[in-house]
């Protein structure tokens, strides 16, 4: 029985150890100072109160004699003194750590070993309730703290300066470098950005290369506490010492963890989402307002069916008189090389002049998304682009051939035109393109698109200005934004465009609020770019944005600004709807 009493008091004291190590020690918040600092504790025999520098303080395992020695709290004196006091669960054993000593004391043995020396467990510390104490003769020795006792007051009075350490090593001729930092205010509240002032330094003037943190965050989004420790290196490798400083985060909220990303992430950023996160804040939100007008003054050909040919062939065929938008997107499904070409014929009986005002073109590749985002960003580009040339009556030119691409390499390009007559455009697969191969057979659809469609650009004014709540427009939904209906002249049938591509967006707001704009994928892979106001965003920054992973930030505004206009195209190779989702800001930190 005494025995089951005796290792449920040992099991007890490595509990009450084990805890204590986790919590932050009395002197957390070290200052990287030359000079020594002096700590002065009064303990009184048997009663709990104490006083560190002046300070009470309660102790749960107050100062007692044993066989008229003095004994003191272990645990207490280590984290006032900066010694360290630990248990180590794998070896059941209490580690502690003096400027002049390593000792191990051993419970389960009764053994002290002083730097390697044994000692008797018994000769130097005790357990008393469940806490382990320490002879102060023997502890203040190694501590080199000075030491009294006050029989009439029954008090112990312990004096501890610590010595700082010297960071100059002789041998090396060299000092390592001092980390040290702070903040710019003592305290933050949850969610709001923490700036931290970095003042380390190299008493060699060598420059610090390297940091490493622990702890440290943009923000926090709980109240409490928060020890932050860096240490720095020199140009040598040569490591500081721990700094450490306490973070203070208050109960009030500046930004939840929704918000933090979307104020203080610049454009450009993705924030990362999960399931709970779309659901309860972006999932089927209210629409914006939009008034819509469809351009009609330039016919679209779109030549997607077959998007993988397997043999030589006319992809599509139509066409034009006026201004035309000419779209196509190819894939090479044969076993061998092939080219892909535009042919232009005259169907009049006068010449016809050709002129290209925009394009959009791509090497071949195997990567779907590459060449649709490729095209797409060469196509929203608009540089100036004025390349004509003359077609005699009756005469068949090739307009446009892409490089040679080999089995699985796909191509996508753009084109908008102007012919002042009728001019019939051919797509094109041939293994040598003449005049000739606009006589190939007629290749058979496959289920993409495929036709003329009389508008290729979509004019949405939305009202940005004067909502409140997170809002959203959906492109390529086929309801919020219909899809576009045609005819294909080779089935003699009418079509809808799925997917709009080819199809130019332009979305223009008056006056728009303080808001952040970012595009949230909800039909698959996408990767395409975005105009923003004249300028190219990519999406994403490489490469693809996945269904539902999370969103892109495309655009912030400061609520000054007399318009935004976004320009946008389907991109090829990418999937259907995604999400514009406009974000209110209000007047606190933002970064654009």
């Amino acid at each position: 029985m005494k025995r089951m009493k005796k290792e449920l008091v040992l099991l007890l004291v490595c509990a009450l150890l084990l805890s204590f190590a986790a919590l932050p020690a009395a002197a957390a918040e070290q200052e990287a100072a030359m000079a020594s600092s002096t700590t002065y504790v009064m303990l009184y025999i048997d009663k709990p109160d104490a006083f560190v520098n002046g300070t009470k303080v309660t102790l749960d395992a107050p100062a007692t004699i044993i066989k008229d020695k003095t004994f003191v709290p272990a645990k207490f004196l280590g984290d006032t003194f900066g010694m360290k006091v630990e248990w180590n669960d794998k070896t059941r054993q209490i580690n502690m750590e003096t400027p002049t000593a390593k000792i191990m004391l051993d419970i389960d043995n009764k053994s002290a070993w002083i730097n390697g020396y044994w000692q008797s467990f018994n000769d130097v510390a005790a357990i008393v309730n469940g806490r382990l104490m320490i002879k102060l003769t023997w502890l203040a020795d190694y501590m080199g703290a000075k030491y009294t006792y006050n029989d009439e007051l029954r008090r112990v009075e312990v004096l501890h300066v610590k010595r700082p350490k010297g960071i100059f090593n002789p041998n090396a001729n060299n000092s390592k470098p001092v980390a040290k930092f702070t903040f710019d205010k003592p305290s933050y509240k949850v969610g709001e950005p923490i700036h931290y002032v970095d003042l380390s330094y190299d008493p060699d003037a060598e420059g610090i290369t390297n940091y490493e943190w622990t702890g440290k965050q943009e923000a926090f989004f709980s109240p409490g506490t928060y020890p932050i420790s860096l240490v720095v290196s020199d140009a040598h490798g040569n490591k500081s010492e721990v700094y450490t400083r306490n973070l203070v985060i208050e109960s009030q909220t500046y930004l939840n963890p929704i918000e933090y990303p979307i104020y203080m992430k610049p454009v450009g950023s993705y924030i990362k989402t999960d399931w709970s996160t779309l659901w309860g804040n972006f999932w089927e939100l209210p629409e914006l307002s939009k008034q819509v007008t469809e351009d009609k003054s330039r016919k679209l050909l779109v030549s997607d069916s077959p998007e993988e040919f397997k043999e030589k062939g006319v992809l599509y065929q139509d066409e034009v008189e006026g201004k035309g938008r000419l779209y196509a997107d190819h894939i090479n499904g044969t076993q061998q090389k092939l080219t892909m070409a535009i042919l232009a014929r005259n169907m009049t009986d006068k010449p016809v002049t050709v002129k290209t005002t925009n394009k959009g073109e791509v090497y071949p590749s195997v990567y779907a998304n590459l060449i649709g985002n490729e095209a797409s960003v060469d196509f929203l580009l608009n540089d100036p682009h004025d390349e004509t040339f003359t077609i005699p009556p009756k005469q068949t030119f090739v307009y446009k051939q892409m490089p040679d691409f080999y089995p699985g390499q796909g191509v996508n390009l753009f084109y908008d035109v102007e012919t002042d007559g009728k001019v019939q455009f051919s797509f094109v697969a041939d293994t040598e393109v003449t005049a000739n191969s606009v006589y190939l057979p007629r290749l058979g659809f496959d289920g993409h698109v495929r036709g003329t469609f009389p508008v290729s650009q979509v004019n949405w004014n939305i009202d940005a200005t004067n909502f409140t709540k997170p809002s959203r427009i959906v492109i390529g939904d086929g309801k919020s934004d219909p899809f576009q209906p045609g005819y294909d002249v080779f089935r003699k049938q009418n079509v809808t465009n799925d997917g709009n591509y080819g199809v130019i967006y332009k979305i223009h707001a008056d006056k728009p609020r303080k808001m952040a704009v970012m595009i949230l994928a909800k039909g698959g892979i996408f990767k395409g770019p975005f105009k923003i106001n004249g300028d190219i965003r990519l999406v994403p920054q490489s490469g693809v944005l996945t269904a539902f992973d999370g969103m892109q930030i495309l655009a912030k505004t400061t609520g000054k600004e007399d318009s935004l206009d976004i320009e946008f195209s389907p991109p090829a190779g990418s999937a259907f709807p995604i999400d514009l989702i406009f974000y209110p800001l209000d007047d606190r930190e933002t970064v654009n």
